[in-house]
């Protein structure tokens, strides 16, 4: 064990070392090799969007646990779940409208228990809510969202009006989780709970992207065709990047921190 973890701080140590160009590259690298794995192992890679919902909804979980057993929702954004709740809602009423399948009930679970996150956070436990440290102005995201949405959405025989929620709500969901980076970006501290939950929506994220990827891969690019025309196929995949890659940073250091065997996630300064 200890020679596993002097291997893993090696290549940890190497990795820090590297210019930010290189740190990109890796990362890079390191998303492909995990594509390709999946692409082989994964026989029907709708499943992987299944396994992506499944893995927030285990987050949410684990975020309902910290509440309910350390009473505090210190290191939490209110924000961030607000944000969430906003997305989920709009991806409801556009699931009811466009198409009602398993993915409405998933989102359905995942906003109710989002909903009573926010209930503890603002009412049961307030007094413990870091809400200094909690100050990303949501409306530098939800604007520039509902902004994009209006001038790139869905060409498809769906009202206009509906087609303009549901880009608001894939734009939405790549930046949702930034007032959360800030809050521990602010404290540098990150305790298990908090460090669980972020990990568990970063995978969510890397796993969503991956179902989108391979699945325009499998269809050989007819999926984007289906998807409308226009700038919009691309930016339903540039979103899907974007939100795995902003998590990526933080997923390395949390599990470097787990094979270290540390309890409580420290950041470096500029990590988030």
């Amino acid at each position: 064990m200890r020679a596993q973890r002097k291997s893993i701080h090696a290549v940890s140590s190497w990795v820090r070392k590297q210019p930010p160009k290189v740190k990109a590259f890796l990362a890079v690298v390191s998303g492909m090799a995990a594509l390709v794995l999946l692409r082989f192992i994964v026989h029907d890679h709708d499943n992987l969007f299944v396994a992506a919902e499944a893995v927030h909804s285990i987050g949410i979980s684990v975020l309902i646990y910290k509440l309910m057993k350390e009473r505090t929702c210190a290191g939490l954004s209110l924000k961030s779940q607000e944000l969430t709740a906003m997305f989920l809602a709009v991806r409801l009423y556009c699931s009811f409208v466009m198409e009602y399948d398993i993915h409405t009930l998933l989102d359905l679970a995942t906003f109710v228990t989002t909903l009573w996150v926010i209930y503890m956070i603002r009412f049961k436990l307030k007094s413990s809510y870091m809400e200094d440290k909690d100050n990303f102005a949501i409306y530098y995201v939800a604007l520039p969202c509902a902004a994009l949405a209006m001038f790139i959405h869905p060409s498809t025989s769906h009202h206009l009006v509906n087609r303009i929620f549901w880009a608001f709500c894939v734009y939405l969901e790549a930046v949702s989780v930034l007032p959360q980076l800030r809050v521990m970006q602010n404290t540098k501290i990150v305790e298990p709970f908090t460090a669980h939950y972020v990990f568990a929506l970063g995978v969510a994220r890397f796993l969503s992207c991956a179902h989108w990827v391979l699945q325009v891969l499998d269809s050989r690019g007819h999926l984007l065709v289906a998807l409308g025309y226009g700038l919009w196929p691309s930016m339903v995949l540039i979103s899907e990047i974007v939100q795995t890659f902003i998590l990526a940073d933080f997923c390395y250091y949390y599990v470097k921190s787990v094979f270290g065997g540390q309890l409580v996630l420290r950041l470096p300064s500029g990590v988030v």
